[in-house]
């Protein structure tokens, strides 16, 4: 849980796909959305779930650079949505694990 706030730091993405994912926060709902980009995985703590979003948008960033055919500008900014909500519900129960980056 400790490594969060400088993962979060790193993230370099597009500009436009940063503020779509902003836009789109406004309309997040967590049981909605995380049941469907976790493919039903256990919707657990907010740290948890950043983890594997984290894991879900590498994989899917790695999947836009390399061109694939079969990657979503609209699942990735799905993903980026989640991790930003996620984030900030984090922030907002343990301010002192975000102070940290």
């Amino acid at each position: 849980m400790t490594h969060i706030p400088a993962a979060l730091a790193g993230l370099r993405r597009p500009r436009l796909m940063v503020s779509a994912a902003r836009f789109g926060l406004a309309d997040y709902r967590r049981d909605r959305y995380l049941p469907r980009l976790l493919q039903g995985a256990h919707v657990g703590t907010s740290a948890a779930v950043i983890d594997r979003l984290m894991d879900l948008e590498e994989r899917m960033d790695e999947r836009r650079r390399a061109g694939d055919a079969g990657y979503s500008y609209a699942r990735h900014i799905e993903l980026l949505i989640a991790l930003m909500a996620e984030a900030r519900a984090l922030a907002a129960t343990h301010p002192q694990l975000l102070d940290a980056a």
